[in-house]
């Protein structure tokens, strides 16, 4: 249910009655007519009363928050006949709430600027020439033209040439990236250089744009309260503000000392200025290619203690990739990269699939092949410009050329042997491997600058690949061939040692992500039960991104931390002097507004790098 200050424009509305009030009422006043001024400071005081009255009563199942003051000051003060303290203290709240939707309104532009970026149509290339079609009706292997300026609508590859692309709306990099033939380029990214052909490969509801989009809209969606760090305080906080306040008026006897302490200890810079650090953070964090769902996220992944991270796509690019070519018997590396690239074009293996992208990575021409047989998951033989050619796995390619006996290459842990035999004789070795992410071992050194005191990898591949990647990035726990229960397993360990994070791609991660205090899916390509699961998704394929986000969250809880004692050590000085009379409740609700403005903009102090 939304509470009565959820919408902006009531909020606005609210602003623009406490203000008009305090100015009439002065004007009033100071012509000679303080009984006229007295009632429209209290006009404008009681639309903000009531509207903050109906979102208390709303929220007290969640339990007692901050507001409780701020009502209680502005209802005693217009029952003890103070209506400008009233007034002014309505002005603070309503203005400061207007201020915290417009943070808000910042962080959602920032996580929201790619929706609209959508691509309703796309130029198909067709017997009868180029035609415009709805992006929906693309299906892979469709060939559409994108112009110089256009927002690629589907995921596809370079079909020719070079194609300059500005990727800043998906992944943050603030350069363009030249793709080359048969180069990956993702839909939502720019096309800066000239017109280009795009070989449509997926369709456009399976896309990476639409994937993103799809979990911004849910995170908009998201009905979860912003968490308030303040109310934490909220209990005590109330006790010893009605304590001093009962105290001074027993004392004393003077209601007005009772009323100037609640309207000084009124705690608009703990209600607004915390969320604004938040909410601040979120918008730099969504700069960086990371999507956060909600304030309880972020402020979760400031305290993380251990990260724990699958390898396959994570710490590594998922894809097999050419590592060497051992070329035996005379002939050249290259001719026989070639020519075992042109009979795997016959193949949709992996390993046939690296093959071919490596061939044409080093600009090799690749032919036809014919007479083409393959056994799948095994190997494949057939003719290329005259040449028998076989390639798969040694055992494979030696009982085919009459070589029983042979023994299977040595390799590193991780990597794979393709044997090739050309005309019946074993004419080299190729060695593929998945590599370890470019940026991983950076991103595992900002993990632990920022106070991560364990990194674990836990992965479900092959406990000597696990245990080769997991030392080569000198981790502190490895964990090969693991189910998805035992990486929940893992998760709930960990827990000891203090909040956990976990960062996944796949299906088989989504438990563990799930299960985490905080599950991290890399990635919009990745699956989409790890995207729903997770409290964070990064946009881009890069891990430093996470870490570039650690160190925002960190900061902006500090800052969000630093307003809430701020704004309490001074609402407390200030309590004791109106107490002691030094302070009468319009001088009170004035010095509120000072502090007010000083937490506010301390906390804005998150939107900056």
């Amino acid at each position: 249910m939304a509470t009565a200050l959820d919408s902006h424009e009531f909020r606005r509305v609210l602003a623009v009655v406490a203000a008009v009030g305090l100015l009439i009422g002065a004007a009033l006043s100071f012509g000679g007519l303080s009984e006229g001024g007295r009632w429209a400071w209290s006009i404008a005081t009681l639309p903000v009363l009531a509207a903050l009255g109906l979102e208390i009563t709303i929220n007290l199942r969640r339990g007692v928050g901050l507001d409780i003051i701020a009502a209680l000051a502005m209802g005693t003060a217009l029952l003890f006949g103070e209506p400008l303290a009233g007034n002014v203290v309505a002005l603070m709240y309503a203005g400061g709430q207007l201020l915290e939707a417009f943070a808000q309104g910042r962080a959602r532009r920032e996580m929201t600027a790619l929706l609209g970026r959508v691509r309703r149509t796309a130029m198909l290339h067709g017997p009868g020439g180029l035609r415009e079609v709805a992006i929906e009706t693309l299906v892979p292997g469709d060939r559409i033209l994108v112009r110089q300026g256009e927002v690629l609508p589907v995921d596809g590859t370079v079909e020719a040439g070079t194609a300059i692309i500005d990727d800043s709306a998906l992944t943050g990099e603030s350069l363009p990236v030249r793709y080359r033939a048969g180069g990956n380029a993702l839909s939502g990214a720019t096309n800066i250089g000239p017109a280009f052909d795009l070989h449509v490969t997926r369709r456009s509801a399976e896309s990476t744009y639409a994937g993103i989009v799809r979990l911004v809209e849910a995170a908009r969606r998201s009905k979860a309260p912003m968490v308030r760090l303040a109310d934490r305080y909220a209990v005590w906080f109330l006790a010893v503000t009605v304590a001093v306040a009962g105290l001074a008026w027993w004392v004393t006897g003077d209601p007005l000392r009772a009323l100037a302490v609640l309207v000084v200890a009124t705690p608009c810079p703990l209600i607004l200025a915390v969320p604004v650090a938040i909410i601040s953070g979120i918008s730099r964090i969504a700069k960086q290619g990371v999507l956060i769902k909600g304030g309880g996220a972020l402020e979760t992944m400031a305290r993380i203690r251990t990260v724990v991270l699958d390898k396959t796509g994570t710490l590594t690019d998922g894809h097999a990739h050419l590592l060497n070519v051992d070329a035996y018997n005379g002939w050249n590396a290259d001719e026989l990269l070639r020519l075992a690239g042109t009979l795997d074009l016959a193949s949709n293996h992996v390993i046939a699939e690296a093959l071919v992208a490596a061939a044409k990575a080093r600009g090799l021409v690749l032919g036809t092949p014919l007479d083409v047989a393959e056994r799948p998951g095994t190997g494949i033989e057939g003719t290329v410009e005259g040449h028998r050619i076989l390639i798969g796995a040694a055992q494979y390619v030696h009982e085919r050329i009459g070589l029983e006996g042979e023994q299977a290459p040595a390799v590193p842990p991780g990597a794979v042997a393709v044997t090739v035999a050309i005309d019946g004789t074993i004419a080299g070795l190729l060695i593929f491997a998945d590599r370890v992410r470019a940026e991983a071992e950076q991103a595992l050194r900002k993990f632990r600058q920022n106070g991560i005191d364990r990194i674990v990898l836990a992965s479900g591949d092959r406990e000597d690949v696990t245990r080769a990647v997991g030392v080569h990035l000198a981790m502190d726990s490895i964990h090969g061939e693991l189910k998805p229960e035992d990486k929940v397993r893992i998760v709930v360990e960990e827990r000891r040692h203090g909040p956990v994070m976990m960062v996944g791609d796949g299906v088989n991660d989504a438990p563990a992500l799930a299960a985490a205090d905080l599950g991290v899916a890399l990635g919009a390509r990745g699956s989409a039960a790890a995207s729903e699961a997770a409290d964070v998704v990064l946009l881009v394929d890069r891990i430093d991104r996470l870490a570039d986000a650690f160190t925002i969250a960190k900061r902006s809880r500090r800052i969000a931390l630093q307003s809430a004692r701020w704004g309490i050590g001074l609402s407390c000085v200030a309590m004791g002097f109106a107490a002691l009379g030094y302070l009468s409740p319009v001088q009170g609700a004035l010095l509120q507004e000072v502090i007010d403005v000083g937490v506010i903009l301390n906390g804005l102090r998150a939107l900056r790098l």
